[in-house]
């Protein structure tokens, strides 16, 4: 039996829905918000490209080193206390964006910023919404999740065309203003919630109902350091890095390989179509996975999906319009449960007092290396050049990445 608030629902599809419009303002603002500034900015200032990406890597490794750290903040402050002061690091971050007048400006921005996307990115969606659900958890964090593909959709032309209108400063003071107020009521009306304040039981079940667990028998705690010497924290850990580098570098130069065979506006549609793939495949997921199925093998299957995208891209060679299309639909397919997979691992792997730190670690190393991504796929594609719309050896650099995540998550796996 399910047990319901006062107004007939279980709050915790509320903090769902609630955790859903964080992603959308953490991912619009913290992730799809900064490849649009680094043009902003560099058009506007003068300043070197490589100094704005400079400050973006450093945006994002600010990220991961706070990111590490959420569960011990969320335990000392609460989540809604922490979610409030993220908002306001990012709103104060991506405003300094706008005004920096002097590139050290633009790095203590960048700071701000990251700080601010670490309380707002996938280990604070993981920490807020898993306590609410065990069987339900992959629908509920995918349903979440959801939201940092919408802040793609909504965010990238909001962004473009806020900073057209009104320039880059008001535009970031107007956004940023939204978004605080809105984290702030959520964090206060949601986040502040907890199912034992309550009075509650995960998944809705009726007080006093048998506490459910799908934790592997094998799972023992790894306090302190023991975790960082486990095989199966190393092997999810390098998997997720892996399987996000060669998503992040990719997708930082698809739309410009796509764009000489599709034309810019088709291309445009295309990257769109990864990104609803994305939400598809997510939620499908997320809805169906069966709750004792194999999740790393599940991951498995998603990473051998994006490279067999990569081999139809390659195959392509930058004119093939179907083979592109091939590539965008099998790449989009295995793209959003990157991000989702991981923590729904960990949730079997790991015992209840390891995973939100687990999760926590997993995502600011794969923060931390992903930063770097575009950069280096950037250096592929200078180092080995080819006709427009051709980049055999970064497609083959992303499939090689992608099979190493593949030997990662299957090197984790009960033997």
């Amino acid at each position: 039996m399910t047990a319901v608030t006062r107004t007939g629902g279980f709050f915790g599809w509320r903090v769902v829905g609630a955790a859903f419009l964080l992603a959308v303002f953490g991912w619009g603002m913290g992730f799809y918000g900064p490849p649009v500034f680094l043009s902003v900015v560099g058009q506007a200032r003068g300043w070197p490209l490589a100094l704005i990406s400079t400050a973006i890597t450093v945006h994002f490794l600010v990220a991961a080193a706070a990111g590490a750290r959420l569960p011990a903040l969320h335990r000392r402050f609460g989540a809604a206390a922490v979610t409030k002061a993220g908002a306001g690091c990012m709103a104060v971050g991506i405003l300094g964006w706008a005004l920096a007048a002097a590139p050290w400006q633009l790095f203590v921005a960048a700071v701000l910023s990251g700080a601010g996307w670490s309380a707002m990115s996938a280990a604070a969606i993981n920490a807020i919404v898993s306590p609410w659900f065990v069987r339900a958890r992959p629908a509920a964090l995918a349903m979440a999740y959801n939201g940092g593909s919408v802040g793609g959709i909504v965010f990238s032309p909001l962004w473009v065309a806020a900073i057209g209108l009104l320039g880059f400063p008001m535009a970031a003071a107007a956004i940023g203003l939204t978004m605080l107020v809105t984290m702030w009521v959520l964090a206060d009306r949601v986040f502040s919630r907890t199912p034992e304040r309550m009075g509650l039981m995960p998944d809705g079940d009726m007080p006093g109902a048998a506490r459910v667990s799908i934790t592997l028998p094998s799972a023992k705690p790894l306090p302190g350091s023991r975790l960082w010497a486990d095989r199966r924290f190393i092997t999810l850990s390098a998997g997720m890095a892996l399987g996000l580098f060669a998503q992040i570098g990719l997708i930082a130069h698809l739309y410009s390989l796509l764009a000489p065979a599709l034309g810019a506006q088709p291309a445009g549609l295309a990257m769109g179509l990864v990104t609803a793939m994305a939400i598809a495949g997510r939620t499908l997921l997320g809805w169906l996975m069966p709750i004792g199925a194999d999740r790393r093998m599940l991951a498995c299957i998603g990473y051998a999906l994006q490279l067999a995208g990569s081999v139809a891209f390659i195959a392509a060679a930058g004119a093939s319009v179907p083979l592109l299309l091939l590539g965008v639909v099998l790449f989009g397919a295995g793209f959003g449960n990157a991000t989702s997979l991981p923590p729904l691992i960990a949730q079997v792997e790991f015992v209840r007092d390891d995973v939100l730190r687990a999760v926590a670690l997993i995502v600011a190393v794969g923060q931390g290396f992903y930063a770097f991504a575009p950069a280096a796929f950037g250096l592929v594609r200078e180092l080995a050049p080819g006709e427009a719309g051709e980049a055999p050896w970064l497609f083959a650099a992303a499939a090689l990445v992608q099979g190493l995540a593949i030997a990662a998550f299957l090197a984790g796996r009960q033997r």
